[in-house]
Formats: structure tokens, C-alpha cells, sequence
């Protein structure tokens, strides 16, 4: 028995050490290689960075919400906020259920029809992304569905203080599950407008000129706010409750840009040029507007420099990654000029669009994927690739502004017909707060007395 012991423990002793001695061996043959660690590393650090961005593009609702707040009236500031707080809520919503599938999924060159609840992949269901496979999917839906909000909450401002909010949320629904990934699937689903060699970097069409386009048929179904315009066409000002929250939107709008364009690379490399390209967009926007402002009236309107600013970023969204940073600021210049001459346009037109969505959004959207045409580094007319890209540029323009419209009008005329889309004019009047709400966005200060006796005193905005 000892002897058998003693056999075993030196066969085992024996086993130990050819294992030890192999175990480096299998270590080294398991370990990946230097190419797969590169590999991982690169697409964990385009995820994060992918995801920031998305965060940042997010972060935009908080901007639009301080910039439609305040250039609107103090007693429907609640329900402004709400409406840009439900918009986030419902676009990534929307996207994650249906608008992933039918923007970037498997299908025509129109439309995708794969991926629905996220539940595609690179190599099934979202084929059309594999080219961004070192990012991972989550991080790309986050990203998408943070455009889809922002795409939808445009609306909002141009249809301010006269919309019921239940009629709203339909019409946000449908743009951002719906109408707005038909636009994606043509160019960043590999669509046919991506087929052609159209051009949208970060999504001047794809993104602010579909907006800007069901804002304007919104704008233009639901009417003018009461008082808005005079028996002969003199339009009335009706100024904002708050010129310091729509600076402080801007600025945060500003920052939310860089998610935008600079994240549009899907990845670190390279991103310089759009970096300084968003810079100068926002910064020649907005002196430009200024500019104007004052030597058509003599004074610097801040309202209109703030939507200059937003005007510019607006115009290089398309280029921010096809454009020289000297073109970036010449595109921001010229929509800076722009917007302040297209908020005049429509106001000649009685259409009431309170926070300038429209010009911003819809005419510079437009004029920065033209742009493209003119500047672009390699296809550009003005930088000798000749009139083929600028022609390409127009087509996508006009297909987006056909489709969106003809979309749009379907939707706002169905929901007009069936919900209603407009307060009624004592509610209007009366402001939408308590009405959809049950709350002021600045109500009364409680007291108790010294007898207990409640004291109510007004908050004056």
C-alpha cells in the first residue's frame, strides 16, 4: 500500500510539472495576437467616444427647450418644456422600436425592414453599418436615436403656444419612428441617395431640413398665434418672456453641435478639420446676424444673434467633414445672413413661427447641403471639382423637401381632422400651462400666516 502511495504521489508530482511546463505553451497559443488587441482596444475607445458624442447630441434637448422657452410667452412655459422633455422620451423610443429597423436595416435602397427592437447586428439586420463594425451597435442606436429627437423637437418652437399637446405627441411620434428614417435609409442606411454620391456629413438634410420642413407644414396648418398679424399684414411683435434663457440654450446648443458633426467621424481619427469647421460655422453665424441686425435697425437684435449662431452650425453640418475650415466660415457667414432675411420672408407670408425653427433649421439645412456642392475639398464647384456633386446636392435637397412635405402634410391634415391640432382661442389666450398641464411653468408662492391662513403671492417673469 505504502509503495502504491508512494508510485502515486510521484506520477502526480510528475503530471504537475509537465503541466507547468506546458501551460505557457497553451497560454501563448490562446493569447490574441497584436493585430486583435489593436483591434479591441480601437473599437472600445470608438464606443466610448461614440457614445460621449451621443451624450452630447442628447444633451442638444436641454438647448432647444431654454431657446423655444424663452423666445416664447411666460404662461406657456411648462408646457414648452414638457414638450421638448416628451419629445427626448418619445424619439428614442420611437427609434429603438421601429426607426433603427426602417432607417439603417436590411431592405430596399427606400426603406430597411430588419432590426426592429434592436435586434439586428453588423453582419444581420443592419449590413448597411458594417463598414462602422469597430463601434459597437448599442453605441451606434444611441447615437441615431439621440438625431431622431433632435430632428423631431424642431417642430416644437415652430408650433409654439397654439398646439394641444396630445396632438403633438402623435405628430412626434410619426416623425421620429416614421418619417424621418425614410430620410436616413436613403443616405446613411446606403439608400439610394448615398447609390448617387449625395453628400451629408452630419445632417443638414437628413436632419435639420426634415425638421424644418413638417415644421413649416405644421407652422402653416395650424395658423398664426392670435394677434400675431394685423387686418393689413403689419406683423406684431410678440417678444419672448426670456432673452437670458435663449442665450444660455444657444450656448448649450453650441457645445451639443460638437456631438454632432465632430461625432459624425464615428471614431477619433481625423476629426480635426470638423472641429474647427463647427467653430467657426456657429461663431461667423453669429456676428453675421448680429451685423445685420444693426445696420437694419440700429440696434444688435440678441434674439436674432442667438438664431445666427445656430444658423451657421446649421450650414456646415453637411461639410463639417468635406470642407476646409476657411469654407466652414464662409458657409456659417452666409446663414447667418440668411436666417435673418428668411425670418422676414415668412413672416411676410403669415406664417408664425415664434423661435425662427423654420429659417434656421429648414432654409439653412437646405443652403448647407448646397453648400457642400460649392466647398466640398475634393468635388466642390468653387474648388475646381466642377458642377456634378453641387447637381447631386440639389437632388437631395428637392427629394427630401418633396417626400417630407407631401409626409407631413398627410399627418398634421389626418390629425387636424380626427384630434384637432389647435387650441381654442380662449385657450390660447389664457395660456397652455394650467389647461395641459394643471401647473404654471411660474406659479404663485405659497405663505402660511401666522393665524395658518394660506397667502398666495404672483411670481412676475
Amino acid at each position: 500500500m505504502k509503495r502504491i502511495g508512494m508510485a502515486s504521489t510521484a506520477s502526480a508530482v510528475a503530471g504537475l510539472v509537465l503541466v507547468g511546463l506546458a501551460a505557457p505553451a497553451f497560454a501563448q497559443d490562446a493569447a490574441p495576437t497584436v493585430e486583435e488587441q489593436v483591434g479591441t482596444i480601437t473599437n472600445d475607445l470608438n464606443t466610448i467616444f461614440v457614445f460621449l458624442c451621443g451624450v452630447l447630441v442628447f444633451f442638444m434637448g436641454m438647448g432647444f427647450a431654454l431657446v423655444e422657452t424663452g423666445l416664447t410667452r411666460s404662461r406657456s412655459a411648462a408646457h414648452m418644456m414638457m414638450k421638448n422633455l416628451i419629445t427626448a422620451a418619445i424619439g428614442v423610443a420611437a427609434f429603438w422600436a421601429v426607426g433603427m429597423a426602417l432607417g439603417f436595416g436590411d431592405g430596399s435602397s427606400i426603406l430597411g425592414w430588419s432590426g426592429f427592437f434592436l435586434s439586428g447586428s453588423y453582419e444581420d439586420g443592419y449590413s448597411a453599418l458594417s463598414s462602422y463594425a469597430a463601434v459597437d451597435v448599442s453605441a451606434m442606436w444611441f447615437f441615431q436615436a439621440a438625431f431622431a429627437a433632435t430632428s423631431a423637437t424642431i417642430l416644437s418652437g415652430a408650433m409654439a403656444e397654439r398646439t394641444k399637446l396630445k396632438s403633438y405627441l402623435v405628430v412626434a411620434v410619426l416623425v421620429s419612428g416614421l418619417i424621418y428614417p425614410i430620410v436616413v435609409k436613403w443616405q446613411w442606411g446606403g439608400g439610394w441617395l448615398a447609390e448617387m454620391g449625395f453628400k451629408d456629413y452630419a445632417g443638414s438634410t437628413i436632419v435639420h431640413l426634415t425638421g424644418g420642413v413638417a415644421a413649416l407644414v405644421g407652422a402653416a396648418l395650424l395658423g398664426p398665434r392670435i394677434g400675431r398679424y394685423a387686418a393689413d399684414g403689419k406683423v406684431r411683435a410678440i417678444p419672448g418672456h426670456s432673452i437670458p434663457f435663449a442665450v444660455l440654450g444657444t450656448f448649450v446648443l453650441w457645445v451639443g453641435w460638437f456631438g454632432f458633426n465632430v461625432g459624425s467621424m464615428l471614431g477619433t481619427s481625423g476629426i480635426g478639420d470638423s472641429i474647427v469647421v463647427t467653430v467657426l460655422g456657429g461663431a461667423f453665424g453669429g456676428v453675421t446676424a448680429m451685423l445685420v441686425t444693426l445696420v437694419r435697425g440700429g440696434v444688435s437684435d440678441v434674439s436674432m444673434t442667438g438664431n445666427g449662431v445656430l444658423a451657421g452650425l446649421v450650414s456646415v453640418t453637411a461639410g463639417a467633414g468635406f470642407v476646409e475650415p476657411w469654407a466652414g466660415a464662409v458657409l456659417g457667414a452666409i446663414g447667418g445672413l440668411i436666417v435673418v432675411f428668411a425670418v422676414g420672408l415668412f413672416d411676410k407670408l403669415k406664417i408664425d413661427d415664434p423661435v425662427g425653427a423654420v429659417s434656421v433649421h429648414g432654409v439653412c439645412g437646405a443652403f448647407g447641403t448646397l453648400g457642400v456642392g460649392l466647398f466640398d475639398k475634393a468635388d466642390g464647384l468653387l474648388t475646381g471639382g466642377g458642377a456634378s456633386q453641387l447637381g447631386k446636392q440639389a437632388v437631395g435637397v428637392l427629394a427630401v423637401i418633396a417626400f417630407v412635405g407631401i409626409a407631413s402634410f398627410l399627418l398634421f391634415s389626418a390629425v387636424k381632422m380626427t384630434m384637432g391640432l389647435r387650441v381654442s382661442a380662449e385657450e390660447e389666450l389664457d395660456g397652455l400651462d394650467e389647461l395641459e398641464h394643471g401647473a404654471l411653468g411660474y406659479g404663485e408662492d405659497v405663505y402660511v400666516a401666522a393665524d395658518g391662513t394660506p397667502v398666495t403671492r404672483s411670481v412676475k417673469v
